[in-house]
């Protein structure tokens, strides 16, 4: 079964050393950290999905995203770098995006680590009193951090309009950094043995390709049945046929 885990938050929330404590333990040909990136010239011309579709998993790996497709209904509008009228069509379709995924089935988990502006704020300063973490803390992190109250509202928008059954929400309080760690973790372990429950107790009810698989098959022994009753009708009518004589002049 295919996982992908989409990794959202405040900035200095966590993320990364998180997935750092996930990866460390995971076979390293199974699984795939995707960073949250501006797309390149090549991935604006297509629409914004794509980049991450062509990122997902296969059957048995784990694609992690670092900020996922979620970065159209944040950064992108809080820092005006997209029209409100696309931006708002994205809440829409990245709940059919996620629809799709879901009945082919994948394993959609989606995490917001939550701390507040003043947790941010002392983490800030943490950072930038360290010389091997400083580089973190960025211009657009503080901008961000000074945008906190139109940052939260953008997140409470996201977090209602794409909190779906196939694909809900997990709200972490990631201020104690080891519970949002184990909260984490939890979730994805149940979240994957309900899913492997449903894949053994109806495989064919949880991923389309199975149940096209398991069509494909039948269909091909159909026809392997029409082939060899054609070629049995074939052998009676020539055994029917007389037999003709050759006559020599």
């Amino acid at each position: 079964i295919p996982v992908t885990l989409c990794l959202e938050g405040w900035d200095s929330s966590g993320k990364g050393t998180i997935i750092k404590k996930l990866t460390e333990r995971l076979d390293p040909r199974l699984f795939k950290v995707h960073p949250g990136t501006p797309p390149n010239e090549l991935e604006r011309k297509y629409h914004f999905l794509w980049r991450y579709q062509i990122a997902l998993p296969n059957d048995g790996e784990m694609a992690v995203f670092d900020h996922s497709w979620y970065s159209r209904v944040l950064v992108e509008r809080c820092d005006k770098l997209t029209k409100k009228k696309d931006w708002n069509a994205a809440f829409q379709q990245i709940s059919e995006f996620e629809r799709w995924l879901a009945d082919d089935g994948q394993i959609i988990v989606k995490f917001w680590l939550h701390i507040s502006k003043k947790e941010q704020a002392k983490r800030f300063c943490a950072d930038l009193k360290d010389p091997l973490r400083k580089w973190k803390i960025t211009d657009e992190y503080k901008r961000h951090h000074k945008q906190y109250g139109k940052w939260t509202e953008a997140v409470e928008e996201m977090l209602s309009r794409t909190d779906t059954p196939h694909a809900p929400w997990t709200l972490v309080e990631a201020t104690d950094t080891h519970w949002s760690r184990i909260r984490i973790f939890e979730t994805l372990i149940t979240r994957m043995e309900e899913a492997l429950r449903r894949a053994n107790e109806n495989p064919l009810g949880v991923s389309r390709r199975q149940a096209a698989s398991a069509a494909r098959k039948a269909m091909q022994a159909k026809r392997k049945e029409q082939e060899h009753a054609m070629a049995q009708a074939e052998e009676k009518k020539a055994m029917a046929e007389p037999a003709v004589e050759l006559t020599h002049a």
